[in-house]
């Protein structure tokens, strides 16, 4: 045996109390040194001890992503947000309308959404564009949702009988988007009273007309502007070419849509002046957007009628209403139909173009019930 050998062997001797380095198999096992243990404990140790790193630094700085999450939002009933004078008696049936709890996610918050199904995630620039502060995006959903008040008051009471008058002056500019066609040709505070010659009274008449066009094709809006100290209301017509979708994201990255045409402004419906022959009362709550529009105007029918016209059912719904008594599209359909499931309504009422993605989220717990006017859902109604 050589030196290196010889001394390795005579520590292990003497580590096991014997001087003869032979006497190793004679060594009781229980004086044996104990031999190494897994190491698989300790690895995961440190991998737990890294994710709690990490939480507690998201946790403590959350870092903002420049993402939106949609979630299921409250489901209200809606007989707690109209009064109507001299309305019949309640039935033993509810309507609600559904919401969406719309919100900038972090790091946390948006891993979360990705595994939840409940929830979806939309690119900030999707749903407040750049140079639109959220004070700004607040502002013009509560316009819409009082656009929409008067709107299903309009079509409730008109679909009863009632003579009703609407006087609307015409959209108003509320923002304009950096960067847009709009810039240097509109104004905070604008009037649109036509589009291409075409009188419009309401903000969804302007979008009507000017929507749908290409970058390129030139709009004339005839406009009214207040300028001066004195309040001189000035009228002119102001032709813009359409501009492309584009807008930036918070990292300076450039979002182009290049086949959607841009006019690059807010809008909310001018003053309006009119005269319901009933006194009716929406509180809204501060709750904003237009899609309420439909439960609203079926509300204001039950209590201005004897019958109750839900016959007794849990009836959900979700959609904006139009003066002619159309029911629009809306946003969230998913979550506003879990909302619905989870609230245990009977049944849920969706604009023709949410359906398909409506039936998606139902499944087999709830019965999803397409409605393309006021007197789709009315028919519907009729059925129970």
């Amino acid at each position: 045996m050589d030196v290196y050998d010889t001394e390795v062997a005579d520590r292990d001797a003497v580590v096991r109390g014997s001087s003869d380095p032979g006497s190793w198999d004679e060594i009781p096992r229980n004086l044996r040194p104990d031999r190494k243990g897994p190491v698989w404990p300790f690895v995961l140790a440190g991998f737990m001890f890294l994710v709690g790193a990490a939480v507690t630094l998201v946790l403590l700085f959350p870092f903002d992503v420049p993402y939106y999450s949609f979630s299921p939002g409250p489901v209200n009933d809606v007989t707690d947000f109209i009064a109507v004078d001299d309305a019949a008696a309640e039935g033993s049936g509810e309507l609600f309308f559904l919401t969406v709890s719309l919100k900038e996610v972090n790091v946390i918050e948006y891993i979360g959404a990705l595994i939840d199904r409940e929830v979806d995630l939309s690119p900030r620039e999707n749903v407040r564009p750049v140079g639109v502060s959220q004070e700004d995006l607040r502002q013009q959903n509560l316009a819409l949702m009082q656009a929409s008040q008067d709107s299903a008051k309009f079509v409730a009471l008109t679909q009863l009988g009632y003579e009703v008058t609407l006087i609307g002056s015409g959209a108003q500019v509320q923002g304009i988007v950096e960067g847009s066609a709009a810039v240097g040709n509109l104004l905070d505070g604008d009037l649109i009273v036509a589009v291409d010659g075409t009188s419009v009274s309401f903000v969804d008449e302007a979008v009507g007309q000017i929507g749908g066009r290409a970058p390129g094709d030139e709009v004339v809006l005839s406009i009214r502007r207040i300028v001066g100290d004195d309040n001189v209301v000035e009228e002119l017509d102001v032709a813009i070419v359409l501009g492309p979708f584009r807008a930036k994201d918070e990292d300076g990255n450039l979002i182009e849509e290049p086949d959607r045409g841009m006019v690059g402004v807010l809008l909310t419906s001018g003053p309006t002046e009119t005269v319901f022959p009933v006194d009716i009362t929406i509180d809204s709550n501060n709750i904003g957007g237009p899609s309420a529009g439909l439960m609203f105007t079926l509300e204001i029918m039950n209590q201005l009628t004897e019958e109750d016209i839900t016959k007794g059912q849990s009836i959900a719904g979700t959609g904006t209403i139009s003066r002619d008594g159309t029911v629009g599209a809306i946003g969230g359909i998913k979550q506003k139909v879990f909302g619905a499931i989870d609230a245990g309504a009977n049944f849920v009422l969706v604009p023709t173009s949410n359906y398909p993605d409506a039936l998606e989220a139902a499944g087999d717990d709830i019965e999803v019930i397409e409605v393309a006017t006021i007197a789709d859902a009315l028919a519907f109604l009729e059925t129970l």
